[in-house]
This record gives C-alpha cells, structure tokens and sequence, in this order.
C-alpha cells in the first residue's frame, strides 16, 4: 500500500522565532536548545542538531469533533520547508518505538499498532490495508507526543 508523510507547514511556526521568551510563555510555548538526540521537528521530520534552536509548542494533532480529539507538545525548528517522504519512513522514526493510530474519514480511532525500531514501514503498510483506515498518525510510544501524519498515496 503506498502511503506518504509530510511534516507540518513551516509558515504556521515561523512567527514563534521572533517571540521573546515572555510572548512564547504567553502562548504555552517555551525556547529550547537541543542538546543531543531527543528533539525531532515535526516540520523536517529529522532531528535537531546540538545546539540548534527549537520551540517547543502545543499543537492539535487530531483536530475533529470526536472523542478522539488530541494533542500534545512538539518541537518545531526553523525550516524554509516541510520534510516529504513517499513510501519511505523519515528519520525520526529509524529509532523509536511507535504508536501508529489508524483513523477513518470522520476522525475516529478504527486500529492501531506498536512499532519497534526498524518495523514502521511494514507496521504502516498493515493498518493501511484495513479499508476503514483513512490515515495514520505515528506518536512516540512512551511520551505519547505527535510525530506525524500518514495518508495513502
């Protein structure tokens, strides 16, 4: 089945990284620095190199008027363009363990999957094939944090 993923819109953020520190707070966001592994951006799909500069903010993942509504926080760095992948998983999946939610149309949870390390491309294929399933959304699996959005091809 093929699929594809693609990172969030960079317009969206890129007004957060004029803020000051009080006008982030004041909209629940905060600076960060990344410091090592542990910052991917939800709009290259990649990590964050240490010492580059991010914000972490709120976002609304599942933005639906069901009981499945979600969100969490996620960092976004500076990026002239979203991250684009076709058939083919970005970086910040190669090392984690994921939550893969299948949705219909509507919004509605109708299947998930775990993925280990390694697994996500063949994890997405298995819930894309249930024909209930309109899109995936892959989390991290312990922080539960969005990552990004999987839509057939």
């Amino acid at each position: 089945m093929a699929y594809r993923i693609e990172g969030l819109a960079p317009e969206q953020f890129a007004p957060l990284f004029g803020m000051s520190d009080e006008a982030l707070v004041a909209r629940n966001a905060r600076r960060a620095v990344a410091d090592g592994p542990g910052y991917p951006c939800r709009i290259t799909l990649e990590e964050a190199e240490p010492g580059e500069e991010l914000v972490l903010v709120h976002h609304v993942s599942n933005d639906t008027a069901t009981p499945f509504r979600a969100s969490h926080a996620i960092y976004v760095r500076r990026a002239d363009k979203a991250g684009s992948y076709a058939d083919e998983v970005p970086p910040i999946f190669a090392t984690r363990t994921l939550g893969l939610r299948g949705f219909d149309g509507e919004g509605m949870l109708r299947g998930a999957l775990l993925a280990l390390p390694g697994e996500a491309d063949a994890m997405i294929r298995e819930l894309l094939e249930r024909p209930e399933v309109a899109e995936i959304h892959a989390h991290n699996a312990a922080l539960g944090c969005f990552l990004a959005r999987i839509e057939r091809n």
